[in-house]
């Protein structure tokens, strides 16, 4: 085992969060990079004394560079699946351009990449051909390459099995694309996983290609026969089509799942595309281990997901960072016209004691008051093309920096402290939640909760005035709710508050 840290890039993404903690499990010194270090420093194995955290963003050569810098291998975990973005192929081309220039800089002894299991169809979607591009550009560089190509990952957690669980839940009848009827090679995200860790200490894997799938080959049809029965569900009733395009595909998981159009866009996409091993297991060779099957995987998924066990999740993915007119560890304000409502409540408690309940909001716990209203700003934040309320929350009751919480993420989060939430919802501008807690002197705690909206032009401030009246009765609610909750008598309150007068940013 080399004295190197090993660089695992997309720390955060579903697949590197995973393997940064086997291989931190496994003894090795691990170097996990990400475009936010506060979303890094909150996942649970952040304190390993084998870990070091350090930012890198793979646009951004220098970054990419330090963080390569003194590593032995590397993980290339960076792609993009956001069909919203015109410029996602570029942007991934980019970016492994980059990889390639700061592995020869680094000197690394290689690199092991995870992209799609693809064939030469004209139909392959958009999506696996920049996987494969990405691959092409590596495997020109001077550092060699371990490719592993993988079909559909099972797991709790990913993005394609979040997909899979919420259609066949929730609609005992489904029109679907004829695109159900191509066959592919589902693999469990355990299986991914012992491939990507064993073949960092097997030289004859250096160079090497490999595609990687489970033990059967089925259609998305069989896969949701299994998905059913291993849930106790009825047999849902399929009826496959051919005028639903992968578009309209994309809107249907879009509006009955968590899963957002501009992600479900490519997951529709590849489920038409012949996703199955073509070098006979090659890899098996040279690392065997158990294939689990379908109905194993999805088995262990749901076991996962029943006792709220989920280590990462397609939700963990993306950029937080505090909106610009914003400031991370002050009242948000920098100078523009900012609309703030204030509420404040006064509490027999600690500030611990009201963290509790406060953590655990959103998700199945809801908002604690007026929760059909959220439901319906949901609704209509869906109907945008938004995350809705459904996108809920990796845990029920932990919450760290970068966690997605319904249609927010959070930025902050000081137990005890603070809760500081960015919304990512369709709004005509950008809108921060903010939880204060503090002690007083004669032992009671005061919550301050804070809306803070920055308007895009007119229909910014019509929207802003359309929904200010509604505080008065959600934010006030809320306070009494989390109070509640907490087991906490009311002393004062809850009151509207003027905010505090800010000074200007220079």
């Amino acid at each position: 085992m080399s004295e190197k840290p090993v660089l695992v890039t997309g720390a955060t993404g579903y697949v590197g969060g995973r393997v940064a903690l086997r291989l931190l499990t496994a003894g090795y010194k691990v170097r996990a990079t990400a475009r936010s270090l506060t979303k890094l420093q909150a996942r649970a194995w952040a304190g390993h004394p084998n870990l070091e955290l350090v930012y890198s963003d793979a646009l951004d050569l220098d970054s990419l560079t330090k963080a390569a810098d003194g590593c032995g291998a590397a993980y290339y975990f960076i792609h993009s699946m956001d069909a919203a973005s015109k410029d996602y192929a570029l942007s991934d081309r980019i970016a492994a351009q980059n990889m390639v220039k700061a592995a020869q800089s680094a000197q690394l002894e290689r690199i092991i990449y995870l992209g799609g299991l693809s064939s030469d169809s004209p139909e392959l979607s958009k999506h696996l051909k920049s996987r494969e591009e990405v691959a092409a550009i590596l495997e020109a560089g001077p550092v060699p390459v371990t490719h592993f190509r993988a079909a559909m990952i099972l797991g709790s957690g990913s993005a394609s099995f979040e997909m899979l669980r919420y259609l066949v839940e929730r609609l005992p009848l489904m029109i679907t694309s004829r695109r159900a009827l191509t066959p592919s090679q589902p693999i469990a995200i355990r299986n991914v996983l012992v491939y990507l860790i064993n073949s960092l200490e097997l030289e004859e894997t250096i160079g090497q290609t490999y595609d990687i799938g489970g033990p059967q080959i089925l259609t998305y049809l069989e896969i949701i026969d299994i998905y059913a029965k291993e849930a106790g569900l009825r047999k849902r009733i399929v009826i496959p089509v051919s005028f639903i395009t992968p578009r309209m595909a994309s809107w249907i998981v879009h509006l009955v799942t968590p899963i957002p159009g501009n992600i479900a866009m490519p997951l529709a996409e590849g489920i038409g595309s012949n996703m199955i091993v073509q070098d006979g297991h090659r890899v098996v060779l040279v690392i065997p281990q158990k294939l689990l099957t379908c109905q194993e995987a999805i088995h262990m998924a749901l076991e996962r997901i029943e006792q709220k066990v989920i280590k990462s999740s397609w939700m963990d993915a993306g950029v937080s960072k505090p909106p610009e007119w914003g400031h991370y560890n002050d009242a948000p304000y920098a100078g523009g016209d900012i609309r703030e409502s204030w509420h404040t409540i006064t509490v027999k408690t600690s500030p611990e004691k009201l963290w509790a309940p406060i953590s655990e909001i959103g998700g199945d716990r809801g908002w604690y008051f007026a929760n059909w209203l959220w439901e319906i700003r949901g609704f209509i934040d869906r109907l945008a093309g938004g995350f809705g309320v459904r996108r809920g929350r990796r845990s029920p009751s932990d919450l760290g920096a970068g966690d997605a919480l319904d249609w927010w993420r959070v930025l902050d989060a000081e137990p005890g402290k603070r809760l500081f939430l960015v919304a990512e919802m369709k709004a005509p501008g950008e809108a921060t939640l903010e939880f204060r807690l503090k002690q007083n002197e004669d032992g009671t705690s005061e919550l301050v909760q804070i809306a803070s909206f920055m308007p895009r032009g007119v229909a910014g401030l019509a929207y802003w005035y359309l929904v200010y009246p509604f505080h008065f009765f959600i934010f006030k609610g809320m306070l009494k709710g989390i109070a509640r909750a907490a087991g906490a008598e009311i002393v004062h309150g809850p009151v509207e508050i003027k905010p505090p007068k800010h000074k200007k940013n220079r």
